[in-house]
């Protein structure tokens, strides 16, 4: 369960500086109305964030209508790669509501049809179908169908295993959040799957273990024969860390999964377009998946997904039988396709991969300055994250976790709330057009927040 912020208005040091600006009692006794109004409409699982109302939000900074600024370290839960508001993808919306075509089912539209061109391009050699769906975890329902229909086809009907692993997270929805290996995602399912397993993720740190025989005697404990799994899901990397399997441990999955006739599929729904400081986190590992399940990133704004594989997989089924009511929605294929194409004009994956290196050094010294509190940190291009662990342990310390965040927020410095298995992780995920100073005044908010906390 999640831990609420306090929404009693609190003096906070007066913060002015070139991209923070924090003049007010947090939370801003005016905001509190909306706030009670979110509390008593909705469910208790939509609170749990720093408790600021957003107004507008602009490149990486955040606002609210009170005069407060704040540096923006979340990307709206990894969504805007190119930025808050670009001013490309805001003239396509516009001009798309404008063309008076807001929906059309699985009508044909031009919309559409330039999108899913546009994502082959972008997209490794051979994976050259585009399914276009609203969410990442219906994304991922659909690799999962795609993986166990293709299993049947090539195998018979018992090869239906699909492998997820432990501490992975594939969204809300019953089979990815069965694919995933949260436990306290699974905890009122009562009719689980038992053909989707898990496997321990090869970390380094919670998995000490990270050689290939570990994911063979976890098949083997659990009763399953590789000729029975239709696919191996993962995301490129764990986003309880961001944790990145080592190379060599990937591409034997990937040799196993073509031996063994499973499909091999990667969740790039937050790592996806130019995150990492590779357009595809997956590049990292120099394999090739035979499904990707992507989101987030791809429009930087308007809810969009997609899978995209390899045809054979994808025209599985026949017309009608693979649809969705808002699949390819016109104004959010004009927002998704402004997005990429920015991404790729702008070559934002290269200023990812550029400031990643200025990132992971200070986020490196912070951690040496408190390694009894911060049991791990880790980085690629700009997504990286602190576990925090109770002092001298390697224990999870999410109260901790939960101080800096707040910490940070009477700062103007502004995160999501604390994630991973155990909410101990202060995740880091700027927007892609971040400057190279924002990020370094950002650095410097989190390492006194740290110092703060630590006291």
């Amino acid at each position: 369960m999640g831990k609420e912020f306090d929404l009693t208005p609190r003096e906070v040091p007066r913060v002015e500086t070139k991209y923070r600006r924090i003049i007010s009692k947090l939370p801003h006794p005016d905001s509190l109305p909306t706030l009670e109004k979110l509390r008593r409409f909705e469910p208790q699982s939509m609170r749990g964030q720093p408790p600021v109302v957003w107004e507008r939000a602009e490149d990486f900074s955040v606002y609210d209508k009170y005069g407060n600024r704040w540096i923006d370290w979340s990307s709206g839960v990894l969504v805007t790669n190119c930025g808050h508001g670009a001013r490309e993808v805001r003239d396509a919306i516009i001009a798309q509501v404008n063309s008076g075509l807001l929906h059309n089912y699985v009508f044909p539209s031009e919309e559409r049809a330039e999108l899913v061109e546009e994502l082959v391009k972008v997209a490794p050699k051979g994976l050259d179908k585009v399914f276009l769906l609203t969410t990442g975890s219906e994304a991922v329902e659909c690799a999962l169908k795609l993986a166990r229909a293709y299993g049947i086809g090539k195998g018979g009907p018992k090869k239906i295993a699909l492998v997820g692993a432990e501490r992975g997270f594939h969204g809300r929805t019953l089979g990815s959040q069965q694919a995933g290996g949260i436990p306290g995602q699974k905890q009122w399912i009562v009719n689980e799957d038992p053909a989707i397993v898990q496997v321990p993720f090869p970390d380094g740190y919670w998995t000490e273990d990270t050689s290939f025989r570990v994911f063979l005697a976890a098949l083997e404990k659990k009763g399953v024969q590789p000729r029975n799994v239709a696919g191996v899901i993962f995301e490129t990397y764990q986003g309880v860390g961001p944790d990145f399997a080592p190379t060599e441990y990937i591409q034997e999955l990937a040799q196993w999964c073509r031996t063994n006739g499973a499909l091999l599929i990667f969740d790039e729904v937050q790592s996806g377009f130019g995150r990492t400081g590779k357009f595809w986190a997956f590049e990292h590992y120099g394999v090739t998946p035979d499904l990707i399940c992507c989101g987030k990133g791809i429009s930087s704004s308007l809810p969009v997904s997609a899978v995209l594989g390899r045809q054979e997989i994808m025209d599985q089924f026949g017309p009608g039988s693979m649809t969705s009511t808002h699949t390819g929605n016109p104004v959010c294929c004009a927002a998704a396709l402004a997005s990429v194409r920015k991404i790729v004009a702008e070559n934002l994956t290269a200023n990812a991969a550029r400031l990643g290196e200025i990132l992971d050094s200070g986020l490196k010294e912070i951690q040496q300055r408190h390694r009894n509190r911060i049991g791990r940190y880790s980085c690629r291009g700009l997504v990286a994250g602190l576990q925090i662990t109770k002092p001298g342990m390697k224990e999870p310390d999410p109260d901790q976790a939960h101080d800096i965040v707040e910490r940070c927020f009477h700062k103007g410095l502004l995160f999501f709330s604390p994630v991973g298995a155990w909410g101990q992780t202060v995740k880091i995920a700027p927007p892609l057009t971040i400057t190279e100073d924002a990020l370094r005044e950002g650095l410097g908010v989190l390492a006194e927040a740290v110092n703060e906390a630590a006291k």
